[in-house]
């Protein structure tokens, strides 16, 4: 029996912030947290625009459309940064 790989990929579910990390919470129940100075964008951004997220492609990514941000959640996973940072 075979499987989809788009099946077995972790997915975003939910975003959060504590003062100086950004949490992404996966649909198999673990949390990613890393540095907001690995996002400069999140991080010299407002609470309000930090809260105006929404998910991309079923939970694959993440958009900030205020900020122009875009993560996506394999690069979290596999300690990618922005380049930006």
């Amino acid at each position: 029996m075979s499987t989809s790989a788009a099946h077995s990929e972790p997915r975003a579910i939910s975003v959060e912030f504590t003062e100086d990390e950004l949490v992404v919470l996966l649909g198999d129940a673990r949390r990613i947290a890393v540095p907001l100075t690995w996002f400069p964008r999140l991080l010299h951004a407002t609470i309000d625009q930090r809260s105006n997220w929404e998910l991309l492609g079923d939970g694959a990514g993440i958009h900030w459309p205020e900020v122009d941000e875009d993560i996506s959640v394999h690069g979290l996973l596999h300690g990618r940064s922005s380049v930006e940072s």
